[in-house]
């Protein structure tokens, strides 16, 4: 039956692959990185980045937000910043008489959250509602954010010095969470050879509209998910609540991310329904940060998921 379903238009499969080879341009060496980030904007979630200084991090949202026409704010997380800093906050006006808000950055299609755990618990959690209900209450009023909204947070290793480590909570607002690493050597001679990325940030050219960006999400939750491959993704999160393997097991909410992003993989892919294949793409990505393993498993988290998918059979 799936052979006989029709794949997605052309033109939008083209737009989405056009502003991925444009991002690469910038980001050189991290094909998958790169896709699996454009997938989480698509999916309307957020994405978290991991990694040492001076990988590409910032490069990354910056290019993602040029090459998909989202307005963009940075908020750089310091140990001294404070919830207002982020939200906005409201401000006497003698002349009025009156107290008027002035929006903070958050108020913005693409937030960069930069080294976001570098600052203390009370701000981090400025951003939960914001991130989970795309809305703000400041002084008891609520203010609905821009659409799309979608935050990329970055963090440093928590072993560097001034980071807290992001709450369970907050961890689980994000859809993703990926890592860029070194590049190879032949990546890393690109950008040494290359012009410098500031300057071809500055050039990088708009693809795709803000409306047209709403539409792609919108076909996402389009995209056919039939009841066999329902059976397979229950499979793989009931898998992760054995706690022998994982002290904890994926959360509904966590399920329901990792069904949005195999949607939008499907999308990216060509097609208007789900294969097991596309959850495989993006269930690392989408699981690992909030999964622990227990004290008995010496295997990293991401070796635990991958053992996982190995080992439960396709329906």
């Amino acid at each position: 039956m799936l052979d006989q379903m029709t794949t997605t238009p052309d033109p939008m499969q083209q737009t989405i692959h056009s502003a991925i080879d444009q991002i690469e341009k910038i980001i050189v060496g991290k094909p998958q990185q790169i896709r699996l980030a454009v997938c989480c904007l698509l999916s309307s979630g957020h994405c978290l980045i991991e990694d040492l200084p001076g990988v590409g991090k910032t490069t990354l949202a910056h290019a993602i937000a040029s090459v998909f026409g989202m307005g963009f704010n940075r908020i750089q997380f310091t140990s001294d910043l404070l919830p207002a800093d982020i939200l906005g906050v409201s401000i006497f006006d003698p002349q009025k008489q009156l107290f008027s808000f002035h929006p903070g950055p958050i108020f913005s299609h693409c937030v960069l959250a930069d080294e976001m755990n570098r600052a203390t618990p009370k701000t981090q959690s400025a951003l939960l509602e914001a991130m989970e209900e795309r809305q703000i209450t400041v002084e008891g009023e609520t203010r609905k954010l821009k659409q799309p909204f979608f935050v990329i947070g970055t963090q440093n290793p928590l072993d560097q010095s001034g980071t807290f480590p992001l709450p369970e909570s907050q961890l689980d607002r994000f859809m993703m969470k990926l890592s860029l690493g070194y590049p190879d050597q032949s990546a890393e001679r690109q950008l040494l050879a290359g012009d410098s990325r500031h300057h071809m940030l500055e050039q990088l050219q708009p693809l795709v509209s803000v409306q047209v960006l709403l539409e792609m999400q919108q076909q996402v939750e389009k995209v056919h998910v039939s009841e066999a491959l329902l059976d397979y993704l229950q499979l793989l999160i009931e898998a992760t609540r054995d706690n022998t393997v994982f002290i904890y097991g994926l959360s509904p909410r966590a399920a329901l991310s990792l069904l949005k992003a195999s949607r939008a993989w499907a999308m990216m892919n060509g097609r208007d329904y789900v294969e097991p294949g596309d959850v495989k793409a993006v269930f690392t990505a989408v699981c690992g940060h909030r999964l622990m393993a227990t004290e008995q498993h010496n295997k990293n988290v991401e070796t635990l998921l991958e053992d996982l998918l190995d080992r439960i059979t396709i329906p």
